[in-house]
Order: structure tokens, then sequence, then C-alpha cells
């Protein structure tokens, strides 16, 4: 539970946490389409992917986001990687080159495409997870609300909850690293009686979850009660005309980054949508003995 990072704010004063949150949602989407855009060419496919994630790394130093806590939260990935890799590599797939074999096992033979494919749907993941980590650690959640509410202000006009819907994704924002540090609470409070999460047999293992499900829903019911009670005396109404302390400014930095990002979506979209493959090289040749197109 502690590998997962979403939803905790690291309060820095950086060029990225200075940006509207506004301006950077609309980043994250425009990084997570070009995250899932592919081209048809081998070596283009990983230009772009490499182009992207240094990308991704210079804004985690910008941002002062931790490395470890992104290696965290990969760490909880193994087990999809795993299983990625034998599905590829294990399971014939009639679109696999025949010519391009790696080597064999036992009569099977392992496809140089399977690897290909298996690492480049890892890297997504790892890229999707970076991008989360910079919008959720470098803003407050709410900000967030405020962003979102800006951006769902049209359904106003079909009288659509926007501020409901806000405030409740800022709620479940907020709450996300409350319930896991809970969490760890009831697990160490229940091992120190005797309970153990990792050994034992199936129904061993369902009866120790249970006794740790079971606890934080009572908790998470508990303080969302409470929560409730605290914002009714607080004279909180939701279908109330509200007013901010804080206005949201789009400024000359949002503008730039803004502006970098929509370049990279731009050419990574170029790219797919012309695919000529200007990026093939031969030291692809030389290095693996075929020309990877596919």
């Amino acid at each position: 539970m502690n590998n997962l990072t979403f939803g905790r704010y690291a309060p820095f004063d950086t060029c990225v946490h200075r940006l509207d949150p506004r301006t950077k949602i609309m980043m994250m989407i425009l990084l997570l389409v070009s995250v899932f855009l592919k081209v048809n060419s081998w070596s283009s496919t990983l230009i772009t992917s490499a182009v992207l994630l240094l990308f991704l790394i210079v804004v985690l130093l910008i941002s002062r986001v931790s490395f470890v806590s992104l290696f965290k939260s990969l760490g909880a990935m193994w087990l999809l990687v795993f299983l990625l890799v034998i599905i590829y590599v294990f399971i014939p797939n009639s679109s696999y080159n025949p010519n391009h074999i790696a080597f064999y096992i036992g009569n099977y033979g392992i496809n140089y495409d399977a690897f290909y494919q298996s690492g480049y749907i890892i890297v997504r993941l790892v890229m999707m997870i970076m991008i989360t980590m910079v919008l959720t650690s470098t803003t407050k959640p709410m900000d967030l609300t405020y962003a979102f509410e800006w951006y769902l202000t049209p359904l106003k006009l079909i009288k659509v909850p926007v501020h409901i819907i806000a405030m409740t994704l800022s709620i479940a924002l907020r709450f996300i690293p409350t319930i896991l540090e809970e969490t760890q609470r009831i697990m160490k409070a229940q091992a120190s009686r005797g309970v153990d999460f990792n050994h034992g047999g199936l129904f061993k293992r369902i009866g120790a979850l249970i006794s740790l499900i079971v606890p934080l829903f009572v908790s998470a019911i508990g303080r969302s009660e409470e929560l409730s009670n605290a914002m009714e005396a607080r004279g909180y109404d939701p279908y109330g005309k509200r007013s901010r302390y804080r206005k949201l400014h789009f400024g000359f930095n949002d503008l730039v980054a803004f502006l970098l990002v929509f370049a990279i979506f731009g050419a990574i979209v170029a790219l797919v949508v012309i695919d000529k493959n200007f990026f093939e090289v031969n030291y692809i040749y030389w290095i693996f003995g075929f020309n990877p197109i596919f």
C-alpha cells in the first residue's frame, strides 16, 4: 500500500507547481494521448517513446518528484510485467514475422516481436504513471477541483451539478493517502494480534484479507460521516452560489508550457499520420540482422 503515491501532494515551489491546474490537466491529456499513439515502424516508435520518456524525466526533475516514490509505484507492476511477457512470448500471434526468431525453447521459437510488443506496453504504462505522478504531486486537491469544475462549466447549461461532481472528485483524491495510511495502521494492528497476511493457504489469506477490509470500510464510512457533519456545521450548500479566495490565472509560463507539450503532441500526431518511416536507420539492421518494420 505504501507503494501507491497517487494523490500525494508535494509542497515545493517549482515552476511546475506554479502552473495553472487547468493547463496541467490539458497537458496531461495531451501527453497521455501521445503515449498511446503508435507508428508502424519499430525505429520510429523507439524514437518517439525515447523523446517522451526523456521529457518526462526532465519534468520529474524540475518538479522535484521523488524517483524513489516512482520506483515504489512501479514495484506493484512486476506481476503485470511478468504476465505480459508470458502472454506475448508463449501465446502464438499470427502478426509476428516468422523470420524474426530470437532463440528456440525445444521446438518452439521465441520471436523478437514478442519482446518488442511486451516492452512497448510496459514503457507506456511507466510513462502513464509518471504523467499522473507529476499532476498529483504538483497540484493541490482543491486546485484540481477548481480546474475540473472550470472544464465542466458548459454542462451547467443542461443543469448538470458540476460543482458537486468536482467536489466529490476532490474529496476522493484527498482521501486516497488517508485511506492508505489507515490501511497500514490496521494491518499493523492485525499483525500484532497474530494475523498473517503473507503466508498460509488460500482460505487463510482470504480470512486475513477480510480482517483488513471490514475495519477499513467501517473506518472509511465513519470518516465520511464526520466530514459530512463538519461541512453541514460550516453551512456548506452545494447548490448555493460560491465565491473563491484564490482565483486561477493563465499566465505566460502556462502558455510556454502548453505550447511545448502541444508541439510534442503535434509532432507525434504528424509522424503517425505521415508514417513514411523517415527514422529507419541501418544500425538496427546491423544489430538484429533484419529490418524490423511492423
